[in-house]
């Protein structure tokens, strides 16, 4: 069974496109699980069906909580499933879930997939994520150099599609609830690494992302939460002279951007201080 699991928040027409691009075959086995963060959204209803389930959270959870709800409810279910996390402003390119089935059968070492992500005028907008750990550089870049390569390990996957397969795990992956938004999938990916499972990304199948339709809407709230998962995510996995190099550009470059940008500036400004506030907290 695939299990996609998406998180709205104030986007029911995204997911409703979503969703229609699923198979319209039911017996190919498939689940869709939808978590509702934005609790007053009663249009998100409409979408429930025999194939669509919707858990309601009791408050705006953030992604990496939200995806928890649902990782739990799938992993009571079977703990064998695959489970496609998919934001709610994706869709699949293709419907061939037999594709990802044979995927996994054929690679069942690989426990965190991710697949190649276009725009929709076709560009790559993610195919694998790298990551420096002398230098603090976190980024995406295409790792595929031949059409035949069904996968390339990588160091990250983006939460956009992420692809759990929950069967080489002796219990259910989480993510940490320590982030709200943005780097939590770097954080996953880091975290089971270490553990020894495998991270790859695939272009045999992918999804198309228009980017940042839905946080664009909420530009200081995007800068704020990113740039405290960012420095949180460096202060975890790098050293503190990496951290502190970065963590330096990062501030007088707010301060210049509070001159022509104020709600990009002001937004890492506050997520500088809300990674100081919550650490001194712990």
């Amino acid at each position: 069974m695939i299990y996609f699991l998406t998180v709205n928040y104030y986007s029911t027409n995204l997911i409703a496109k979503l969703i229609s691009s699923l198979p319209r075959d039911k017996k190919l086995g498939f689940q869709v699980i939808i978590i509702n963060n934005s609790c007053d959204d009663n249009s998100i209803v409409s979408l429930k069906d025999e194939n669509v389930i919707i858990l309601n959270a009791t408050k705006n959870l953030g992604f990496g909580n939200a995806c928890n709800l649902g990782l739990k409810f799938i992993y009571a279910q079977e703990p064998q499933a695959i489970v496609w996390i998919i934001n709610p402003d994706a869709y699949l390119i293709e419907s061939d879930l037999e594709k990802v089935q044979s995927f996994f059968k054929s690679y069942p070492e690989i426990s965190i997939l991710g697949t190649i992500i276009h725009t929709p005028a076709d560009e790559v907008w993610f195919a694998g994520g790298y990551f420096n750990v002398k230098t603090g550089e976190i980024s995406s870049r295409n790792f595929f150099t031949e059409q035949n390569q069904d996968y390339i390990k990588c160091d990250w996957i983006t939460g956009c599609s992420f692809i759990i397969n929950l069967s080489n795990f002796g219990k259910c992956p989480l993510f940490d609830p320590a982030y709200f938004l943005y780097y939590e999938d770097f954080d996953f990916c880091q975290r089971y690494t270490q553990q020894g499972h495998l991270i790859a990304v695939t272009q045999k199948f992918g999804v198309i992302h228009q980017p940042s339709s839905i946080t664009n809407k909420y530009v200081f709230r995007k800068i704020k939460n990113s740039t405290y998962g960012y420095l949180l995510s460096l202060d975890r996995y790098t050293n503190q002279l990496v951290f502190s190099l970065r963590l330096t550009r990062l501030f007088f470059y707010a301060l210049f951007l509070m001159f022509i940008k104020p709600q990009i500036g002001l937004g890492k400004i506050y997520g500088v201080f809300l990674y100081f506030w919550k650490r001194g907290n712990e």
